[in-house]
Order: structure tokens, then C-alpha cells, then sequence
């Protein structure tokens, strides 16, 4: 019986992995999802920096930095408002109620405020999580007065997400994120709403964990608002005519879909140690493939250490190094569960990339 159990549970899980394979290549999703894997024949290179809403690839929690991104698995110990971020299905982590915040201080000054708040009901999680990117004021410079002066302009990044998660058997779980992208820059606006999907399965006791995830499907994000009107003259009319004001159409950019593929093995070790090894395999639509590796250690579920490193052929081409580490402290406090976290990434001609979380579970 627990063999057909078992069995059953395992091809429920490659079905479903199957279904978000063939989902990333329909017509119905694609958008140039169908672009998704940047191997030796089909490298996706000549497209980076082409796609809208860059900032959803940004990691936003210390935990799944230190990591390297390769927490699509989800940890048994992670807190679900951390593990829905690299696939929805591990908010079913969550077992009451949680609460995080995580402050991430970005390359050129430029801050990211991340807050979610979950709560379960029976089987079924629901999660509310907001980001928002704070850029400063930014100097004006346009073709008419091309040097800089006083003048300033700000940009507004603020992206919503809700995220349902359940269960499917006690092995396991799967999730969905809707998450409302909004975009302001100047006088400019760009509103977007793009899903994130996905699985994870348990392979028993055996300490295996296995993930699949799905992310940033949606259509194109389009620009509008009176920054794109322009005063012209048109070429027939004469020198004292009146000038025409014209508004120009933006051209949509599609979102930067990816496909990830994790696992991880947990193991308990002597004296109260634990051991965690991570790998992920992430298939993008814009830039070359990426492999990850992530290890951290536990010390009685107080104490854990973390490292990881994610490669792929643009690592020269970027200000990434690849590695990053950080640690965290897993506190309570009358019944509360209180994780606090810290990430750093090291990068080249900018400052370190640093992450601080601290996450509450009732």
C-alpha cells in the first residue's frame, strides 16, 4: 500500500512538472516564454536587457540570496512568506500566522522595502506581500537641456502579490501568486498584472526535496501618460503656424519569464547539527541559463550559516561575482518564532549588496 502510495504521489508530481513545461512553450503563455533555455543552440544573450520589469528577477530576502536563488525546493525550516518568493507553493510552510520584513540595500544607493503578512486557514494559506524600490531623487536631463541642473525627477517601483497555497496530499503542495506590477517614472505610468505557479514534492523520509516553479507570466508592460506628448511642428506647415501636440505610443516589453527547477536534501547530523544541500536549475527567456548551488548548516535549529553560488556563461558580463553568504538566528519567544536573517553579495565597481529579514510566525 505505501508502495502504490508513494507511486502515486511521485507521478502526480512529474505530471504536474510536465504541465508547467508544456504551459512555458504554448502560444497561450508565451510572450517569449517559448524563447525560455539559453543553451549552446539557442542562446537567449542577444535578448538580455530587452524585457520590462527587470526588478522581479531581484532576490528580496536574505535567506534565498544567501542561497544563491536555489530555494525553488523550498527548506523544510523556511518560513512560507520566504519560500513563496522562489515558488508559491512553499507558503504552505506557513502553520498560523507570519509576518516578515526584509530591507535590501541595492547597487547605487537605490533601497527595496519588502513586507508580507500570511494567514492559514485549515489547509488553505493566504499571503499578501508589497514591495517597493526607493531611487532617490534623480537628476532631470532631457534633449532640450541635456546638462544637469536642479531640476530632479523620481521613479516608483511597487509590485503587489496575493499567494493561495494548499496541500495536495501529505508529500505534496502546490501555489499561485497574482502579483499587480506598477511602475511611475516621471509623468510616465505602466500598470501590469503577471502570475507566478508552482509545486513541491517530498520524497518520504529520505531528507529529498524536490520543486518546480514557474514565474512572471503575463502580457506586455506598456508606458502612457502626458511624458510622451510632444510639441511639433509638422513638415508642410508654415514657419509661423502653430505648434501640433502629438502623443506618442509606447511599444510594450514583455516580462522576464523563468522556469526553475530545485532540489535539496536535508540531513540531521551529531550533537544537534543539521546539513542542507541545494541545487537549481533556472531556464530564462532573456538571458543564458543559470545553475545554483547553495549549502547551510544548522545548529540546533538556533544557529544557521549559509553560502551559494550561481553560474551561467554571463557571469563575466555582469557586476555579479556569483557567491554570496549571510547567516540567521531562529529565536522564540512565548510561542513566536522569530527569524532574523542577513545576506551579502559581493559585487564588482559597486558597494556589497546587503539583505537583512526578520520574519514572525504565531
Amino acid at each position: 500500500m505505501k508502495t502504490y502510495r508513494r507511486f502515486f504521489q511521485l507521478s502526480a508530481g512529474i505530471l504536474a512538472v510536465a504541465g508547467l513545461v508544456l504551459m512555458s512553450g504554448s502560444p497561450v503563455f508565451a510572450q517569449g516564454v517559448g524563447e525560455l533555455g539559453g543553451g549552446i543552440d539557442k542562446p537567449n544573450t542577444n535578448r538580455a536587457g530587452t524585457n520590462g520589469a527587470a526588478e522581479l528577477l531581484v532576490p528580496l530576502t536574505a535567506r534565498y540570496s544567501a542561497l544563491g536563488g536555489a530555494t525553488t525546493s523550498v527548506l523544510s525550516q523556511m518560513n512560507g512568506l520566504e519560500a513563496l518568493y522562489a515558488n508559491p507553493a512553499g507558503l504552505t510552510n506557513n502553520q498560523s500566522t507570519s509576518a516578515l520584513f526584509s530591507r535590501l540595500q541595492y547597487v547605487a544607493d537605490i533601497g527595496v522595502n519588502y513586507f508580507g503578512l500570511a494567514q492559514r486557514f485549515g489547509d488553505n494559506n493566504l499571503a499578501l506581500t508589497i514591495s517597493a524600490w526607493d531611487m532617490g531623487d534623480i537628476q532631470r536631463q532631457t534633449e532640450l537641456n541635456p546638462e544637469k541642473s536642479d531640476a530632479t525627477f523620481r521613479i516608483s517601483f511597487i509590485n503587489v502579490g496575493l499567494t493561495f497555497a494548499r496541500p495536495l496530499t501529505d508529500r505534496i503542495a502546490a501555489g499561485a501568486t497574482l502579483k499587480i506590477v506598477n511602475h511611475t517614472i516621471d509623468d510616465l505610468r505602466a500598470n501590469g498584472v503577471v502570475f507566478d505557479a508552482g509545486m513541491t514534492y517530498v520524497v518520504g523520509e529520505t531528507g529529498l526535496r524536490l520543486g518546480v516553479a514557474l514565474k512572471n507570466i503575463g502580457n506586455e508592460l506598456v508606458y502612457s501618460g502626458i511624458g510622451l506628448g510632444r510639441r511639433v511642428r509638422l513638415p508642410d506647415q508654415p514657419t509661423d503656424a502653430s505648434v501640433n501636440t502629438v502623443q506618442l505610443e509606447s511599444e510594450g516589453v514583455q516580462y522576464p519569464t523563468l522556469l526553475n527547477f530545485g532540489i535539496a536534501y536535508e540531513r540531521e547530523m551529531v550533537a544537534g547539527a543539521s546539513a542542507t544541500l541545494l541545487g537549481n536549475f533556472r531556464s530564462n527567456s532573456f538571458e543564458d541559463d543559470q545553475f545554483s548551488g547553495a549549502l547551510e548548516l544548522g545548529f540546533r535549529n538556533l544557529l544557521f550559516v549559509r553560502g551559494g553560488y550561481e553560474y551561467s556563461r554571463q557571469n563575466n558580463e555582469t557586476f555579479f561575482k556569483g557567491y554570496s553568504f549571510g547567516g540567521g538566528l531562529q529565536l522564540e519567544f512565548a510561542g513566536t518564532e522569530i527569524n532574523v536573517d542577513y545576506s551579502m553579495v559581493p559585487t564588482d565597481y559597486f558597494g556589497n549588496i546587503q539583505f537583512i529579514t526578520v520574519s514572525a510566525q504565531l
